[in-house]
């Protein structure tokens, strides 16, 4: 009888010290910061014929593709926060919140702008609604709108009708590039998004959708693919994951979207997981803390949101908040 109650103890045991590896339950709090030598917190204010082809989908992958099953309409939603995610097939691409890729269609116009994407092309590729926000990366100036033949207002990148693909089923998917000869990804800059040539003359290698950068303040720091400082909020919580920025918050502080692993170098993987968010953003994490950019850093290496109210700190390779020595 003691050997069977010993057995279940150790049973038990081995559960909890595997949960305890996970996002999961439990108070929140700070797992501790990290605090470079010499480092000074510097607080801041704050059918081919069509175009398209007849690869474009129906029933249930054109309609609700963006989703889980019976989650109808969720492919026209609007994209909230766009950022920039760096991509195998198609380099930096815009992606809306959820990480899912955003298209052009050479068949539309910028100037002026117009969508000739109706009816079933619409079902395949489904405009995006007017009114996202520009996460860093993406110049806010670049985005505008366009009143589509059914009285929708649809988002234009560069004066370019924005536009989602059925077959895109999770963020990183990039299924619609060069589809038709017609469809491609939206570079940053709102022109057609193509990955450098491998052994390219002068051409920077793409970073990686998370990465280490180093300055003298900070020491090493996570950065996203564009180069821009990664912040932690501190009463946020890991324990469970959960964000506690929301509303006007996220207009200064967009969070990460979903970074694949492939594109993550020299960052702890321990707990890099994707918290659902209540509005429905997906937001990534590092080792089970939410992450953030900060609208006050304008180019890479800014780190305008360090310190900020005491409570928002860059965050180290590990995860940690790194704050003063």
């Amino acid at each position: 009888m003691g050997i069977k109650r010993g057995s279940t103890l150790a049973a038990v045991a081995a559960v909890v010290a595997l949960t305890a590896t996970a996002c999961g339950g439990g108070a929140g709090g700070d797992a501790g910061s990290a605090k470079p030598a010499g480092a000074a917190a510097q607080a801041a204010g704050a059918g081919a014929d069509s175009g398209y082809g007849s690869d474009y989908g129906s029933g249930a992958g054109a309609g609700s593709g963006y989703g889980s099953a019976g989650d109808a309409g969720a492919g026209s939603g609007p994209a909230g926060q766009l950022a920039v995610a760096e991509t195998d097939k198609a380099g930096p691409v815009i992606t809306d919140s959820a990480g899912l890729t955003l298209y052009r269609f050479d068949k539309d116009t910028a100037e002026p702008p117009k969508s000739n994407c109706d009816g079933d092309c619409a079902k395949a590729w489904p405009p995006v609604p007017a009114g996202a926000g520009a996460a860093s990366g993406i110049d806010p100036k670049l985005l505008g709108e366009v009143a589509r033949s059914d009285g929708t207002k649809q988002l234009t990148v560069a004066g370019w009708p924005a536009y989602r693909y059925a077959k895109d089923t999770k963020a990183g998917d990039v299924n619609g590039q060069g589809v038709g000869g017609t469809w491609f990804a939206l570079a940053p800059d709102g022109k057609k998004a193509a990955k450098p040539a491998a052994g390219g003359s002068g051409g920077a290698p793409a970073q990686a959708g998370l990465s280490v950068a180093t300055n003298p303040k900070l020491g090493e720091h996570v950065v996203d693919g564009n180069g821009m400082t990664v912040y932690r909020f501190k009463p946020d919580s890991a324990w469970p994951m959960v964000s506690k920025c929301t509303g006007d918050c996220l207009a200064k502080w967009p969070v990460v979207a979903p970074v694949d692993k492939a594109n993550v170098k020299g960052i702890t993987l321990k707990n890099f997981s994707v918290l659902d968010r209540p509005d429905g953003r997906k937001q990534q994490s590092i080792d089970c803390w939410p992450v953030y950019t900060f609208a006050g850093d304008k180019k890479p290496g800014d780190a305008n949101g360090q310190g900020v109210g005491g409570q928002w700190y860059a965050v180290s390779p590990e995860g940690k908040l790194i704050t003063a020595s």
